[in-house]
């Protein structure tokens, strides 16, 4: 049981001459904490965790909150009745007491022995569950995307700021030590000059099923489910997960995957800002041919194959999706091994390169590797023997290692314990900007979604694009991989977006009014995102 600490009986005390008040209050709004600011954790206290969202990810937040001895996870909240509790009787019996399986979380939010909620959710539902959270006094780790739309982001940094509360973003790569350690190689300037990095995703996502009509899972209650979404008819065959191919609800392998390479690409450059300007082209493209019929609409609606350029004046990132086969992208190296990846980061640097997560040892986190401008290797960053130490060979120096989740979920709760956010290795400002991105990107794709053009007209805009980037020779790699993979470009051409310019300091785009409409989402009442200065 959590320890009921001297904090707790005060907060509880102060709380019980407005429980009559608070018992009738709607479940259409979060009672404000009293004093948000004051509730500190005790030295001997577990923390009481909340869990919104127990379907895959939050199968990975059990292992670590239910396991570590300074938590207790005390709810489940899920809108699945069958996942919330099969996941309290996984609960149970790694921390010895069973949770509670709530469908909403507002029920329990006002709850004192919650310190800490943890939402591993759907996208859409990520702010909203996080500023609820922290007007009621409580600490929040938040999967990436930390945000469905960059209005959200803002929110979330708004709330943080103004509850005073600890905030860390599921980025988890940033506490992994291989790659702290291969970041300061790179700033100590250990491949010289690097104003350019370029972030992949070249995972295979297979077809989720053609567009239809499903019913809704008998044991979802799909309005707590849809949340700050408009009620729509569900359109793809398996409920869970493919939601992450609908824009409605997820943000793509761009808004998936991405925020982990992108942030990785903002970390190695040193870009804590929005872009001065972004595109993107690609599509949804191949599928027909791996259903062999030519009529064939599936239900994603999200890009499997994308290029989004980020200018940053002085540096450049790309980032290239790709969920048809394909290999790996390898550095240009002259002599050397060529080592390339499929998932991960390469810094293009004057005297090498760098790469986060390279396919030499078997596309792996925890290993990572600095090469000359031939691809020899010239410093190792890998988890040694007994996987519980990271060796640096360029250093011989070598840190414990515990894994990226663990590592990362760690760090959350030390800083928590400590009241200490400046502590997060991914707080919520690293989170909204590394989201930013991909929300970003995916609006020049959905503003050109209807601009067909073939792979020539795409070169021809490409020649006035600023970018560190050999643009013809992406646009060029792209096309061979999609044409391997049967795709014909003249009858399912590539999508162009537009250029879009970004006011740096304001965070929107330039006389651009479509564009930035799309900053936001339509919000379904009470299910609102508030405006940064009304959380």
């Amino acid at each position: 049981m959590t320890k009921i600490s001297r904090r707790r009986f005060l907060e509880e005390s102060l709380f019980a001459t407005f429980a009559a008040g608070a018992a009738a209050a709607s479940l259409t709004a979060v009672p404000q904490p009293l004093l948000a600011a004051e509730q500190k954790v005790g030295a001997n206290d577990r923390l009481g965790v909340l869990l919104f969202g127990a379907g895959g990810r939050g199968g990975d937040h059990i292992k670590f909150f239910a396991a570590d001895k300074r938590t207790e996870i005390l709810f489940v909240c899920d809108p699945d009745s069958v996942v919330a509790e099969r996941r309290c009787a996984e609960i149970e019996q790694i921390q010895g007491t069973r949770p509670k399986a709530v469908a909403d979380m507002r029920t329990v939010l006002d709850d004192k022995s919650i310190d800490v909620m943890t939402c591993a959710a759907t996208n859409h539902w990520h702010a909203l569950s996080g500023i609820w959270a922290m007007q009621a006094g409580k600490h929040c780790f938040i999967e990436k995307p930390i945000s469905h739309n960059i209005h959200e982001g803002k929110a979330l940094v708004a709330a943080a700021k103004k509850y005073k509360r600890i905030v860390q973003t599921g980025s988890q790569m940033r506490s992994v030590p291989v790659n702290v350690e291969l970041v300061k190689f790179v700033h100590n300037g250990g491949i010289g000059e690097v104003n350019f990095a370029r972030g992949l995703c070249y995972k295979r996502r297979a077809a989720i099923g053609p567009r239809g009509e499903y019913p809704v899972p008998p044991s979802v209650d799909y309005d707590l489910w849809s949340g700050p979404a408009q009620l729509r008819p569900v359109t793809r065959p398996r409920f869970h997960y493919d939601w992450h191919w609908q824009r409605y609800y997820g943000n793509g392998d761009l808004g998936n995957q991405g925020p982990h390479q992108t942030d990785i690409a903002r970390w190695l450059l040193g870009v804590e800002r929005f872009p001065q300007s972004v595109m993107t082209y690609g599509g949804r493209l191949g599928y027909d041919i791996e259903k062999n019929d030519p009529n064939y609409v599936d239900a994603g609606d999200v890009s499997n194959t994308d290029v989004t350029i980020f200018d940053y004046g002085d540096k450049c990132i790309v980032f290239e999706t790709r969920g048809l086969e394909t290999g790996n992208l390898t550095i240009p190296a002259g002599t050397g091994q060529r080592p390339g990846t499929l998932v991960g980061v390469i810094a293009y640097g004057k005297n090498g390169y760098a790469i986060q997560g390279p396919a030499t040892r078997g596309q792996t986190y925890t290993y990572s590797a600095a090469y000359d401008l031939d691809g020899n290797v010239i410093a190792e960053f890998r988890v040694g023997s007994g996987n519980n130490l990271v060796e640096t060979q360029a250093t011989g120096a070598t840190t414990t290692f515990i894994g990226a989740d663990a590592t990362h979920y760690g760090n959350f709760v030390e800083a928590v314990l400590a009241d200490k956010p400046e502590m997060l290795t991914a707080d919520v400002r690293v989170g909204a900007l590394s989201a930013a991105m991909s929300h970003l990107g995916h609006i020049s794709y959905y503003l050109g979604e209807k601009n067909k053009v073939s792979p020539a007209d795409i070169q021809k805009v490409l020649e006035s694009v600023k970018s560190l980037d050999d643009n013809a020779a992406t646009l060029a790699r792209t096309v061979e991989h999609l044409e391997a993979n049967g795709v014909d470009l003249k009858r399912t051409p590539l999508a162009l977006g537009p250029m879009l310019k970004i006011d740096v300091e304001k965070e929107v785009f330039i006389d651009n009014a479509e564009a930035n409409a799309m900053l936001t989402r339509d919000y379904r009442v009470p299910y609102v995102v508030p405006a940064p200065e009304n959380v």
